[in-house]
């Protein structure tokens, strides 16, 4: 969702930012120069997954309760659809598709997202990684999303996100299609290096790109 169809106005670095801060990594320290740089690398996998990796005791749980705390308090009140969005999934849905919203946020970090932008009833269905088991880069999302979507084959799937991360789930999930969009998180050689079969500027375009299909 985030940097792919939704804009949070930079609430994401803050949130981590934030996050850092409350398990005494100082800012600006090597330390927290490492951590800013892995968690940019890994933008689309699982928040807690993220933590976990930083901090291997309890000082992950704390940090992802101030990521969720902070996030929702700072982006939920401006996020915004990023233009077009809305539209692409109206328009995949009446070329008779079947769309899911995946998120590595929470469950109620997703709701309220949902919420916010009057998109409860959208698509067809919304994940996170509660509702599969993993997130991102496993390819758990997208296959529990067919699967939920009743789809036949994995090579019917289209895959869209702005990580690497998300390039990677697709093309472990055995989606045909694995369109990296430019709004988000990482530029068109990270998502081409991950797997990705098209770079598109916008998810808005992704309606025309599977028109023919």
């Amino acid at each position: 969702m985030a940097g792919t169809t939704v804009r949070d106005d930079g609430a994401v670095e803050a949130a981590f930012a934030a996050a850092l801060s409350a398990v005494d990594v100082p800012a600006g320290s090597e330390q927290w120069r490492r951590a800013r740089s892995y968690i940019h690398d890994t933008m689309g996998t699982s928040k807690i997954v993220v933590f976990r990796a930083l901090f291997p005791d309890e000082r992950a749980d704390k940090a992802n309760a101030v990521f969720e705390e902070t996030f929702a308090e700072q982006a939920i009140a401006v996020a915004e659809p990023v233009p077009g969005a809305e539209e692409a999934i109206r328009a995949l849905r009446e070329q008779g598709r079947r769309v899911c919203l995946s998120t590595g946020f929470s469950a109620g970090t997703r709701d309220a997202l949902l919420d916010r932008l009057g998109w409860t009833d959208l698509a067809d269905l919304a994940l996170c990684p509660d509702d599969a088991g993993r997130g991102r880069p496993f390819p758990d999302l997208v296959l529990t999303a067919a699967l939920r979507l009743r789809v036949s084959d994995v090579r019917a799937v289209a895959v869209a996100g702005d990580t690497g991360y998300d390039m990677v789930s697709g093309r472990r999930a055995g989606a045909s299609v694995v369109a990296g969009v430019l709004t988000g998180a990482h530029d068109a050689a990270t998502l081409t290096a991950h797997g990705a079969t098209h770079v598109l500027d916008s998810v808005a375009r992704l309606p025309a790109l599977l028109g023919n299909r």
